[in-house]
């Protein structure tokens, strides 16, 4: 008895000296704006009011979060040092929200990835993510390289993950492979020799992915004057058709080749893959806005369901 007294007085305690949540609000938007005004617009209060609740929140934990500048604000270390934990609270229960509850009506979000990421990963998850989720539409859009031009609610990028202007996470890493049709007459017992033998009918070259063909030969001890350029292309999908066609083996990213290996009789002569710097990303928009929840529920959902194919506990199809 005695115990559970002590139990309810401490859960008692710990839930008084949480802040009330308006306060919490008010300082989560004033440092993502670094602005009482721009969060008061925010949250349909006034300055003054955002003001006053966020000093209410500093004298209540006996901690200043902000200096007052004269042009806007600026986090202290203490309140750099908060604010993430408060952001990814509100991130929680907004998303925990959106996902379990929904909305009155069907809520939009658009999604831009490569032609053959959308393609191959994405479309064929679809169904899935509407079972799931059916109150959240996505409009799925196909980009050739990073463009910037159209904003959008989520990126699906392939680069250094460097974006500052972004919130970035990691989709996987992976190599890129030599691909090459089946019926193609293929000499050696060895990496180096079977290479040597395709180099000798041309490639498809990507533009923009030169230096793979040069990992490849330096890997193998062999001089760039082996390689010849049959045709040239900007984008994956159709190095792989080109090579489908015949103009020779081209170089991809792994992941890209799951259905060319199986219905476009092309196949991986090597044993070994091409290590290389960059990988897939997955963006969503860092703003003065909160991202949209149901953008944040499509990001962590795709993050899932892509590291359980390559765990091999699903699959795209």
């Amino acid at each position: 008895m005695l115990l559970g007294i002590i139990l309810f007085e401490a859960r008692s305690a710990m839930a008084y000296a949480l802040p009330p949540l308006q306060w919490l609000r008010a300082f989560e938007a004033a440092a993502r704006s670094s602005s009482f005004s721009a969060a008061a617009a925010e949250l349909n209060l006034t300055p003054a009011a955002v003001s006053h609740q966020v000093r209410s929140l500093e004298q209540h934990l006996r901690f200043q979060l902000f200096k007052r500048l004269p042009r806007g604000l600026q986090l202290t270390d203490v309140g750099r040092a908060y604010l993430p934990s408060v952001a990814r609270t509100f991130d929680e229960l907004t998303v925990s929200t959106a996902g379990l509850f929904g909305r009155s009506q069907h809520t939009h979000v658009s999604v831009r990835a490569s032609l053959l990421f959308a393609t191959t990963w994405i479309a064929p998850l679809l169904p899935k993510f509407y079972a799931k989720f059916p109150h959240i539409k996505i409009r799925l859009l196909a980009a050739v390289w990073a463009d910037t031009s159209t904003s959008v609610d989520v990126d699906v990028r392939f680069g250094d993950g460097h974006w500052s202007e972004f919130e970035v996470r990691p989709l996987w890493r992976e190599t890129s492979v030599l691909v090459a049709r089946k019926d193609e007459a293929i000499a050696g017992d060895c990496d180096r020799e079977r290479l040597l033998s395709l180099l000798k009918g041309g490639v498809v070259q990507i533009m923009g992915c030169e230096d793979r063909w040069t990992k490849i030969l330096r890997k193998h001890d062999l001089s760039e004057a082996a390689l010849r350029v049959n045709t040239m292309t900007d984008n994956s999908l159709i190095a792989l058709e080109l090579t489908a066609a015949g103009f020779g083996p081209c170089i991809v990213q792994q992941s890209y080749t799951m259905h060319y290996l199986k219905e476009r009789h092309l196949h991986v002569p090597l044993a070994e893959g091409i290590s290389i710097n960059e990988s897939h990303f997955i963006l969503t928009v860092r703003s003065a806005e909160r991202t949209a929840p149901e953008a944040v529920i499509f990001r962590d959902w795709l993050i899932a369901e892509l590291k359980d194919v390559q765990d091999g506990r699903g699959s795209p199809a």
